[in-house]
């Protein structure tokens, strides 16, 4: 059977790493109540403190992916 992939819009990734960040609750924790799965949130941190290190605004990546039409998840987060 075909594996069903969900897509979340860069404001859903941020507010989800936002929430880690900033409540210090353990991924996998977060990422039940948001129904998400907990490598996929590890990924979006990862990928946030990389850009971070780079010296990269992670907020402006989101920004350019978001003008760039990038989808939506199908329950509309």
């Amino acid at each position: 059977m075909a594996e069903i992939r969900m897509k979340y819009d860069g404001e859903f990734r941020a507010g989800a790493v936002r929430i880690v960040r900033e409540t210090g609750k353990p991924v996998a924790q977060v990422a039940r109540g948001l129904g998400i799965n907990e490598g996929t949130l590890a990924t979006w941190i990862s990928r946030e403190k990389e850009a971070t290190r780079a010296g990269l605004d992670p907020d402006a990546s989101r920004a350019r992916a978001a003008a760039q039409g990038e989808p939506r998840a199908a329950d509309g987060t």
